[in-house]
Parts: structure tokens; C-alpha cells; sequence
């Protein structure tokens, strides 16, 4: 993939392949909307999703956002078929002067604790650990229940296709 290739700001008609992208990365859950997700990137005013195209196909996406004081990078997914060319780096170095031009001094961000291949990611490119802890709370009516509920079944899921893959006693 040329260095000069572009990384841009998405269009709506680009949805649905972010979704795709995003769900063949293994980065959503069924207690999360991703369409929502990026609705509100776009509505808010304080994110954005860029993209990366190859022959018109997205092949690489990040959804940023900011609070005024630190930025956040969420849903940074490359295809499997284009990685390892720079491209998740070059997503980054995007989300990073997105920051910037908005005077945003710090980029924090979530990674799953299964994910240590993206933790090492992170870290080859100057993130580091903090001394911070990630915390949450439902505000929404029932969003507590229903979503230790779909966290519940996607677990079990999970396990089941764990066993299957194991094969035979």
C-alpha cells in the first residue's frame, strides 16, 4: 500500500462496510450498536471515522473522539488481507493530528485484556500503560441488565465454539 494513500474522513454511504470491517475484526459486541456508535461520532461533533480505501473497498478504519482535554481512539480495525503494511499506524498517526488540530493534548484508549496482540501494537508505537483504572456505569433505564444479559450469551456462545473447536474427548 503507497505511503501517499489517502486516509479520510467517512462518508454515510461507507457505514455498512465499517460495520463489516469492524465485525470481521472481532471489535463488536452485541451490547454495543456500532451503527450508533458511529451516528453519534458523526452527530456529536467531537469524532470522527477515518477510512482507508483500496480500489474503493475499506480496508482500514478508527473512530476518534475527544472530551476538549484528552482524545480516544475506538474501533481501530484493519482488514486481515492488508495488515502488516503500516496501515494500523498510519490510522494512528491520523486519530493523532485529528487531536492536534483540535488542540487536544492526550490521547487515552481501551483494549480488551484478551487482546495482547493490540496491547503490543500500542505500546510499539509510544502508548503506554497508566496508573489509571477504566470504570462504568449504566445511566440508561435496564442498560445494566440487558447488557450483563447479551454478555452472558455471547460468553456461552463462545465457550461452545471453544469446546467445538477442541474436538472429540
Amino acid at each position: 500500500m503507497p505511503e501517499d494513500f489517502p486516509i479520510v474522513p467517512f462518508v454515510d454511504a461507507d457505514v455498512a462496510a465499517i460495520v463489516d470491517l469492524w465485525n470481521r475484526c472481532g471489535l463488536t459486541r452485541p451490547w454495543n450498536d456500532p451503527t450508533a456508535d458511529l451516528r453519534l461520532a458523526r452527530e456529536s461533533g467531537h469524532g470522527e471515522v477515518m477510512v482507508a480505501r483500496v480500489e474503493g473497498r475499506i480496508v482500514g478504519a478508527a473512530m476518534i473522539g475527544h472530551d476538549g482535554h484528552r482524545g480516544a481512539i475506538y474501533y481501530l480495525a484493519v482488514d486481515p488481507d492488508h495488515r502488516r503494511a503500516g496501515l494500523g499506524r498510519r490510522l494512528v498517526a491520523a486519530a493523532e493530528a485529528w487531536c492536534r488540530a483540535r488542540g487536544v493534548p492526550k490521547i487515552n484508549l481501551m483494549v480488551r485484556r484478551e487482546n495482547a496482540g493490540v496491547v503490543a501494537f500500542y505500546a510499539a508505537i509510544g502508548f503506554a500503560d497508566t496508573d489509571c483504572v477504566s470504570l462504568w456505569k449504566a445511566v440508561a433505564p435496564d442498560r445494566a441488565a440487558v447488557e450483563t444479559a447479551l454478555k452472558a450469551e455471547w460468553a456461552a456462545r463462545r465457550a461452545g465454539a471453544a469446546e467445538a473447536d477442541d474436538g472429540p474427548a
